[in-house]
């Protein structure tokens, strides 16, 4: 029976192949196709419709952080005939959006599932890069579980490119059944794109010391995208601290450099303990080996990773996360440079809801105090946020900012009080200007004592 049942799982599967160049010659003018997101994103496909792409007109493609450069956009510089929206930015989205090609959707990571099922409308063709059939006739959607699943469920048609390149995965989920899928197309199997990791600069380390020194026994790790995070990542190994664990969005090579050396075994976590549990992963070869097969990882989808009620069920949740700009009431602005769009909301403002809700847990943001901009050196502490620029944390939301000068809580303080604690974390060359033009605006009223908030890291 066993036997049988494969066959006609082999059968069904045949039936459905397609080359590439005749799954494209199924898209339509006016249609809305949707690529996934980081791993999941389709080469083959995306090759052959950007082959046809100027026999279309009004054609729409969503998707999230491009790992490569993506022909349609590549072969209609003007615009006539693709247009591309993208949930979150990599380097190759916000170069197509600078010159008026792609579009963001403002979105919290954790909530885009909801939006395919009750705002977006039914996508005409999903495409989605898998690993090939297994035995049991799923594609496993390899670690980028993310919306995918809510995707395939608005989905008029279902089109899986395989590539045995692709990491197979554990987790909730994972993969998509031979019986919805429309077509099969057989895809490259070259090794997944890599996200490079950059050495951690000085000041990396100095602020991650100090993130470091708050983490404890039993704490659930999430971390984000950044050098920060990667080093704290790096400190924690060489560390006594034991038990950890981990429930985060992105799995960064930091955390499965934590695992291989023995420090991860989520002991100590409430939901799904002894697993490391994330959304999607991205990185370098060794970390995607790290995941392949490998029964301690669950990749789960975004929704259950980035809901804050679920985060804060495990103890001592901790979130680690970067931004580019904090203001004197304590607002950070993580995704533009202005009106310039650069990345995305991502999961960040979930998390820090999440870990602080959590009994024990703790919410970093981190940044650099300066940045250099046209030659000149500018505080990212500053009193009022750049002009356009988005809030992604909110100031009542904020916890625990650091800078490589120090580190300080923010909830129950005043206005006056954040201030104060923050201009001491900027860096010393601006902290009396910072402090002069908060006087002037009046957030630091003179003649009222607030005492000294503690600097941890002076």
């Amino acid at each position: 029976m066993a036997i049988e049942s494969a066959k006609m799982r082999v059968a069904a599967n045949a039936a459905k192949s397609v080359t590439a160049e005749a799954a494209a010659g199924l898209v339509r003018t006016g249609m809305w196709l949707d690529y996934g997101a980081t791993l999941c994103q389709p080469d083959v496909f995306d090759a052959a419709l950007g082959a046809c792409i100027r026999e279309l007109t009004d054609v729409k493609i969503r998707n999230c952080i491009s790992l490569r450069p993506r022909a349609p956009l590549e072969a209609d510089p003007t615009g006539e005939h693709v247009h591309f929206f993208n949930l979150h930015f990599g380097g190759y989205d916000r170069k197509k959006h600078d010159a008026g090609r792609c579009h963001y959707l403002p979105v919290n990571l954790g909530e885009i599932p909801d939006y395919y099922r009750r705002f977006i409308d039914p996508v005409d063709i999903v495409i989605l890069k898998t690993c090939p059939m297994d035995e049991d006739g799923y594609f496993n959607l390899s670690a980028a579980n993310l919306w995918h699943r809510a995707v395939i469920e608005r989905a008029r048609m279902v089109i899986v490119e395989t590539s045995k390149g692709l990491p197979y995965v554990y987790g909730r989920d994972t993969g998509i059944h031979v019986s919805e899928v429309d077509y099969v197309i057989e895809g490259a199997d070259t090794s997944p794109p890599e996200l490079p990791n950059p050495a951690a600069t000085e000041i990396d380390r100095a602020v991650a010391r100090l993130i470091a020194g708050e983490i404890e026994d039993g704490a659930c790790l999430q971390i984000g995208i950044g050098g920060m995070p990667n080093a704290v990542c790096a400190l924690l190994a060489e560390s006594g601290v034991k038990d950890l664990g981990v429930h985060s969005e992105m799995l960064p090579d930091g955390i499965a450099d934590l695992y291989n050396a023995g420090h991860i075994n989520g002991a100590r976590k409430k939901l799904d303990p002894s697993k490391i549990v994330y959304s999607f992963a991205l990185g370098s070869k060794a970390l995607y080996a790290t995941l392949d097969r490998n029964k301690d990882m669950l990749c789960c989808p975004v929704d259950y990773t980035n809901a804050p009620h679920i985060i804060m069920q495990n103890p001592r949740a901790v979130a680690i996360n970067s931004t580019t700009q904090v203001d004197l009431q304590g607002q950070a602005a993580s995704e533009s440079d202005g009106n310039r769009h650069l990345t995305g909301t991502g999961g960040q403002l979930q998390f820090v809801r999440g870990a602080y809700a959590s009994e024990g847990g703790k919410s970093f943001i981190c940044l650099p105090s300066t940045y250099d901009k046209r030659g000149a050196r500018r505080s990212r502490i500053v009193v009022n946020l750049t002009q356009g620029n988005i809030v992604t944390a909110p100031r009542t939301d904020m916890m625990y900012v650091a800078t490589e000068y120090g580190i300080v809580n923010l909830k129950g303080k005043s206005v006056p009080e954040r201030a104060l604690a923050l201009i001491g974390i900027a860096h010393p060359d601006f902290r009396e200007s910072l402090e002069r033009e908060a006087h002037a605006i009046g957030m630091l009223p003179r003649g009222v004592s607030f005492g000294r908030t503690k600097i941890k890291g002076e």
